[in-house]
Formats: C-alpha cells, sequence, structure tokens
C-alpha cells in the first residue's frame, strides 16, 4: 500500500511529494511513540493520542479547517472595525448589553429551529441514529 502511495505521488509535484513524505514520516514517529508508551504502561488506555486512531470516516473534510479559519478571521475583522467605529463616533459598549439577552435567545431559536428542521428530513429519509440503529446486525447474526 505504501507503495503505490509514493507512486502516485511521484508523477505530481515536489510540494506533494514533500507532503507525502512528513505525513508518513510522522505516522512512523507517531506509532513507534504509541508503541513505546504501550511496552513501558501495557495499555493504550493512558496515550494521550487519542486522535490519532480515529476512523477516517468520522473525520472533517479538509476544507472545514481553512473555512472556520476564514471565519475567524472575519469575527476578528468585525470586531475590530466595530471598535474603530465606536472609538471615531464616542460611542460606548454598554449600549449593546440590554438587546444582548434577546439576541442570543433569537439566535437559540433559529439554531433549535433549524436542528429540528434537519432532523424531521433525516427522519423522514429514515437514515436517523435509531434507524440505523434498527437495522444494525450483531456480529452473531453476521455470521
Amino acid at each position: 500500500m505504501f507503495c503505490q502511495s509514493e507512486e502516485a505521488t511521484t508523477t505530481e509535484g515536489l510540494a506533494r511529494r514533500l507532503a507525502f513524505c512528513v505525513r508518513e514520516l510522522s505516522g512512523l514517529l507517531s506509532g513507534a511513540l504509541r508503541e513505546q508508551i504501550r511496552t513501558l504502561v501495557g495499555s493504550y488506555d493512558c496515550i494521550p493520542f487519542g486522535r490519532i486512531d480515529m476512523r477516517p470516516e468520522l473525520r472533517f473534510p479538509r476544507s472545514t479547517v481553512f473555512l472556520m479559519s476564514v471565519i475567524l478571521a472575519a469575527v476578528v475583522l468585525a470586531i475590530s472595525k466595530a471598535t474603530s467605529i465606536e472609538l471615531e463616533y464616542g460611542g460606548t459598549i454598554e449600549t449593546v448589553w440590554p438587546g444582548l439577552p434577546w439576541f442570543l435567545a433569537t439566535m437559540v431559536a433559529l439554531v433549535f429551529l433549524a436542528v429540528t428542521i434537519v432532523w424531521g428530513i433525516l427522519f423522514a429519509m429514515r437514515r436517523t441514529g435509531m434507524h440505523r440503529l434498527a437495522n444494525l446486525q450483531s456480529w452473531h447474526e453476521q455470521r
């Protein structure tokens, strides 16, 4: 499998090959460290590297990290812009506080509504966790 992955990167650019080597080397080193800790301790329970073993289908797409960074940058930019406007016109930040509970309540209600709609759609499509567990076969039934 390693050889196939390595062959696939030989036709690509240097940056892609370097990323492949760094990824494989970091996996090798973290695996070796985990096994050394497991040998000393006797189990995997105390090893703080649980994220490494996460199944690939449960991870976020790579675009999520980029989009979260863009959102963080937009929030920081909005805060700095609001601060500069507030300083320019001499207003005070305390004027925001009376409306904040209503804003938070509205946002919680909107999130609850969105979650309810998405759950309703999944329920209608029979794709909720309840439906998936109903179709689950135990190991004994699969034999």
